[in-house]
């Protein structure tokens, strides 16, 4: 038995069934955009921590930081004493995204702390209980962050959920078109919110819509630009508070240092995490001042959130991101991934759908391509396959059959490349089609 099947052993022995394994691989290091086994085998890390490697495994500039910060101090609880780490990340990141004339920042552990606080954030502002998210989002695994979140797998034997949630359908045009132009299916999907306003919940009891405008555990399904525009005015018009969550699509994901920035909104909270720290445990909830200020002193805060060093962490993985300019990073690697996608879409009949944001990209797969018979099995196929060959990847999707890709954003052409072309090879394998190397575009 080799390290990494001991290490498994080892796993299963001691973790409880409940906690996911999304893949087979074990991990001693990682450097860049590669993974290095117990077994010394490396890999290209096309999962990057679930989305929170965007500046890499292990940049120089933030171990540095890191390291330059635990000698200084490790922990004093912000609430109890303030340190300035914690005031200038805030500082940092309400330069990054303003919300409105005046932006506050506090600091989390987790997205889904951030999640949590953003809730409580919107309850106090509003005076109203109701939270409205959608199907296919994914919020986190606490409890309120496990009601609004949509996977029912992740759910199971865990309620009583908490109360005031409702759920509407998230607008994927490709799942729920039934032959309407994309104009058409925004104008009836915005419609169908405003009746749900009369007929489910009446606005005035609703204190805030929580979206994200990329799902992440949802499969990457992209809002369309004008339906999230209508949602931002419909909300403004009834006094409910916008909280975008981006905590996977934030720090240049996709292409851009905030998701929101492609719709030409701004939210009134929004969270984040992930790569925020180049996986340090930190978060964060942004919102415009007079509605962070409407909060009730004591109700927010705790012991470890905005930690001196993962505020270290995250102010040095922000400055070198600024250095590296991770959005022209971000904008490169998508184009990269999607063109490639698209051009194995037209070869595999398997590919229902293939979409994505910067460089948040996947692909759906599927049966006799109906995008309502979702192919689970080929998926876990697939994943299982690549790692063979040197590459971690992850999926996504309410069903489990979509393949996202989260590289690193530093990945060099080569490993992205390297990579791409084993998820084809692999795939062709398992659908018994042919498979050629096929030409990457090299400008990108």
């Amino acid at each position: 038995m080799n390290k990494s099947s001991e290490l498994v052993a080892r796993r299963n022995a001691i973790v409880p069934e409940g906690m996911g394994m999304f893949s087979p691989l074990t991990v001693e290091s990682g450097k860049g955009a590669k993974i290095k086994d117990v077994d010394g085998k490396e890999y290209i890390d096309f999962a990057g921590g679930i989305g929170v490697l965007n500046a890499g495994h292990c940049p120089k500039p933030v171990v540095d930081a890191m390291i330059k910060q635990t000698k200084k101090l490790v922990h004093a609880c912000f609430p109890v004493a303030i340190y300035e780490p914690y005031v200038e990340l805030c500082e940092t990141l309400a330069d990054l995204f303003p919300h409105g004339k005046k932006t506050k920042v506090m600091l989390t552990n987790t997205g889904a702390e951030a999640v949590e606080n953003a809730i409580k954030i919107a309850r106090q502002a509003t005076g109203r209980q109701g939270i409205i998210c959608f199907t296919g989002g994914f919020h986190g695994r606490t409890l309120l962050g496990m009601t609004l979140t949509s996977k029912v797998g992740y759910k199971i034997g865990c309620g009583p959920f908490a109360p005031e949630v409702y759920r509407f359908p998230f607008p994927d045009h490709y799942q729920r078109n039934d032959g309407l132009s994309m104009d058409e299916f925004v104008d009836r999907e915005l419609q169908a919110f405003e009746t749900y306003l009369h007929n489910m919940v009446d606005a005035s009891q609703v204190a805030a819509v929580i979206l994200e405008l990329v799902q992440g555990e949802g499969g990457f399904v992209v809002a369309p630009k004008k339906y999230v525009q209508g949602l931002k005015t419909l909300c403004k018009a009834k006094g409910i508070l916008l909280i975008v969550d981006e905590v996977q699509t934030g720090f240049g994901r996709t292409g851009k240092w905030a998701a929101y920035q492609h719709f030409d909104i701004v939210p009134d909270i929004s969270t984040w995490a992930k790569s925020m720290g180049s996986g340090m445990p930190i978060g964060a909830v942004i919102g415009n001042a007079d509605i962070m200020d409407k909060t009730t002193k004591g109700t927010l805060g705790g012991t470890y959130p905005g930690n001196p060093v993962a505020c270290a962490a995250s102010l040095a993985t922000i400055a070198y991101m600024k250095q590296i300019n991770i959005e022209k990073k971000g904008t490169e690697v998508g184009k990269t991934v999607k063109s490639f996608f698209d051009e194995l879409k037209k070869d595999c009949a398997a590919i229902g759908d293939v979409r994505g944001l910067g460089a948040m990209v996947a692909f759906e797969l599927v049966k006799n391509g109906d995008a309502h018979q979702p192919d689970g099995d080929l998926c876990k196929q697939l994943i299982q396959a690549c790692a063979k060959k040197g590459l971690l990847i992850i999926s996504a999707g309410t069903s489990g059959n979509v393949v996202r890709v989260l590289s690193p954003l530093i990945i060099s052409k080569n490993e992205l490349n390297t990579g791409l072309q084993i998820i084809r090879d692999e795939l062709m394998k398992l659908t018994s089609a042919p498979s050629s190397p096929k030409k990457i575009n090299s400008k990108s």
